[in-house]
């Protein structure tokens, strides 16, 4: 078996909260050595995340820094700072999401830092990136939910608006920036130079809605919440059956005469209202209640049974307990245990992306704060007795 993919990267993370954490995490996953660099008075705030805490530290860390090494350095104090540079000199990657600006003036902006190691891939993670009116504005992730114009979409039909459940601002730009890296790297690959990455939350949330503006920029209508429904496609959305909620999409015409046999409905497919996905989308009011009754008169099981026969998108609408517990789960290595030094054994999120022949692997739990400084110090500039 070869070695994982970012086998003898190293990576230095000046990163805290979630985009940052989530992209090193996702490098030190697939081989990349990556070195956390934080402050003893002003530690990665998701530490204090909680709760719930295991063996007294925070789940939320515990499950966003596994496999990484922990170096505690004050990047205000100058002797630490020289360290922090000679570091930087040693390192393939930075990766750090404090506000623009920030940096340089501790000393260790990407024009300070790349003269002594032209090689650097220096990536910079920000709510609104490094130019633009809007740079210097503070964000997270609900504020970029919101000002990206996601929230004004995610929400019920009666119009109230709601947090998409999960910080998708926050894990498109971790995803960006290590598609950045990446792509970074391989042009190093072909100039020898390093460059400056910038990502923002704002870009990465655009970029990962462009079917939404697509939409918009097409009909020049502003869309408004839908609750489980879609726009352009129906029917595609939750239904309420006698018990729970399934989830089903119909997203093609031909789906619709597959879906229209399943569910014993001979008279839709035949009904020039909803001949094609157009006319259905023209006529979703006619439509969709005519199928939440139907959906009604049977539990969730035995449609999901039904319509899955026959070869149509359907799902209950299930909790993380029952994700969690799902053989599929298990099969796929979605939740591997692992084991940490103070809380003991504890399940984690697996590796998204599976490789034939550089497989990936879930790091050793989180570290503790500042535990590899000295060996760290010692390995790779020959300091750190004096921290002992």
């Amino acid at each position: 078996m070869s070695l994982p993919p970012l086998d003898g990267l190293i990576v230095l993370d000046f990163t805290h909260a979630l985009a940052g954490p989530y992209c090193t995490m996702l490098m030190a996953a697939y081989g990349a050595r990556v070195i956390k660099v934080e402050s003893v008075a002003s530690p990665d705030m998701g530490r204090s995340w909680g709760p719930p805490f295991q063996g007294g530290e925070s789940s939320f860390f515990l499950g966003l820094n596994g496999g990484k090494q922990s170096v505690t350095l004050n990047l205000k104090d100058p002797d630490d700072l020289v360290l922090a540079k000679r570091l930087v000199a040693r390192a393939d990657v930075l990766m750090e999401n404090f506000r623009p600006g920030t940096m340089s003036r501790l000393g260790l902006g990407y024009e300070q830092i790349a003269v002594d190691n032209p090689r650097l891939i220096y990536v910079s993670i920000s709510g609104y990136g490094q130019t633009g009116p809007r740079h210097m504005e503070a964000a997270m992730d609900l504020i970029v939910q919101a000002s990206s114009g996601l929230m004004s979409a995610t929400g019920t039909a009666a119009g109230e608006t709601v947090r998409c459940a999960h910080s998708v601002a926050d894990i498109s730009a971790g995803m960006f920036a290590l598609t950045g890296a990446l792509m970074a790297l391989e042009a190093r690959h072909k100039t020898g130079r390093g460059q400056f990455v910038d990502v923002s939350m704002l870009d990465s949330l655009v970029s990962a809605m462009a079917s939404n503006y697509a939409t918009f920029l097409g009909s020049g209508v502003v869309p408004t919440p839908l609750g489980t429904a879609f726009s352009t496609i129906v029917p595609y959305r939750n239904f309420a059956c006698a018990d729970r909620e399934i989830s089903i999409a119909v997203a093609s015409d031909k789906l619709w005469a597959t879906f229209c046999v399943a569910i014993n409905r001979p008279d839709f497919a035949a009904d020039e209202r909803y001949r094609t996905n157009a006319l259905r989308v023209k006529n979703r009011a006619v439509l969709e209640p005519e199928l939440m009754v139907m959906f009604q008169q049977k539990s969730a099981a035995d449609w999901v049974d039904q319509l899955g026969r026959s070869g149509v998108p359907v799902s209950l609408v299930r909790n993380m307990a029952e994700v969690v517990a799902d053989r599929h789960s298990t099969e796929r290595e979605l939740f591997p245990e692992v084991e940490h030094q103070k809380a003991g054994k504890i399940r984690v999120t697996g590796l998204p992306v599976k490789f034939s022949d550089t497989p990936g692997k879930v790091g050793a739990g989180a570290p503790e704060l500042g535990r590899d400084t000295v060996a760290v110090l010692r390995e790779l500039l020959g300091d750190g007795e004096f921290r002992s």
